[in-house]
């Protein structure tokens, strides 16, 4: 019979992009307390700072570091400085991202091309810096952050949207590429979930958003980093390619 240990991250390294807040630091604070040394980046140093203080906090392993997942230089330099100081990780959760929403028509280049960078190009940047460490290491994981709008679309996102579904093929394409070397890569859809971001609603807006889910509740950060901490762990060895969506029912199957 299984049992706990399938569970067991112990002695892993994880690194987890955007993990100052929400999901984010939901997600890594989980697999710290499943045994496995954190390393969580944030695009400023404060948030590095703050990570690193959480981590401390909870007597957990770990530490801190300053990314920005849309500048090549800035990974390269995350991956030299991690290996020098910790080792390189044996999963990676792909959580960094950015929104700047407008209608189609009002879009600017600008905030089209950032978030695609971010979103999209980020986890290709941060995948790919990872790879030879993932290969090296016994069962490494890629855990990819998706969303529902990817699933879905939603207006006035195209380009997150566009992004969070480009993320979807990455995912199973990758996963095609190293499953041969026992890396496992998969993804992660979130619904509604209950942030920051969702808390600053109006009380209308919050109601039309209850109103598409099955369940009847916006989705904790919790659930989404129980989600992420199973495909991380030993007990989702044969799973790959695929998208797990925590959604509450918001989109059945699509």
């Amino acid at each position: 019979m299984r049992n706990a240990t399938n569970l067991s991250l112990d002695g892993r390294v994880a690194l987890v992009t955007g993990a100052t807040r929400g999901i984010g630091a939901a997600i890594s604070d989980r697999l710290a307390a499943n045994g496995a040394c954190v390393i969580g980046t944030a695009t400023r140093a404060e948030g590095a700072e703050a990570i690193g203080a959480r981590l401390a906090d909870a007597a957990a392993p770990g530490a801190g570091y300053q990314l920005d997942v849309a500048d090549p230089a800035s990974v390269e330099a995350l991956f030299k400085q991690i290996k020098s100081d910790i080792g390189l990780p044996s999963i990676v959760v792909n959580n960094a991202a950015v929104t700047h929403d407008d209608l189609a028509m009002r879009m600017s280049e600008e905030d089209w091309s950032s978030v695609i960078e971010a979103n999209l190009s980020g986890v290709y940047r941060v995948s790919k810096a990872a790879l030879r460490g993932l290969m090296k290491a016994e069962n490494g994981r890629i855990v990819n952050i998706s969303s529902v709008v990817g699933q879905t679309g939603n207006a006035g996102q195209i380009n997150y949207s566009a992004a969070k579904a480009g993320l979807l093929g990455l995912t199973r394409s990758l996963a095609r590429e190293v499953g041969s070397r026992a890396v496992t890569v998969n993804a992660v859809a979130p619904g509604f979930i209950d942030t920051d971001m969702t808390q600053a609603l109006d009380a209308a807006t919050r109601e039309r958003m209850l109103d598409q889910i099955p369940l009847d509740r916006l989705g904790a950060a919790d659930e989404v980093a129980d989600a992420v901490s199973f495909l991380a762990s030993p007990a989702a060895g044969y799973i790959t390619g695929e998208t797990l969506s925590v959604n509450g029912g918001l989109d059945m199957g699509g």
